[in-house]
């Protein structure tokens, strides 16, 4: 795998992730919002806990894919049989 490859999975992986993480441990204004808010919107939002975590996960998930990647025991013919393709792709 090429380094921008890499860092392109990595990126794609970190922003899914993101969104994944950004919802842990909201509490929203409920019924004292501050003037002017959304009641929805959170007390605190803590993001930068969040991103630090959303880096965590996302190293970790990163870690897993490379691993598979590179010692090959996740294979395209492998995922291709799991979602019930043929490697004949003449019809």
């Amino acid at each position: 795998m090429a380094i921008s490859t890499g860092v392109a999975i990595y990126f794609l992986i970190w922003w899914l992730t993101l969104f994944a993480v950004l919802p842990w441990g909201v509490r929203a204004q409920g019924g004292e919002a501050v003037p002017g808010t959304d009641p929805g919107a959170p007390v605190l939002p803590r993001l930068l806990a969040k991103l630090i975590w959303t880096t965590v996960v996302t190293t970790v998930i990163f870690g897993v894919v490379a691993t598979l990647y590179i010692y090959r025991l996740v294979t395209l013919d492998d995922l291709a049989a799991l979602m019930g393709m043929s490697r004949d792709f003449s019809r």
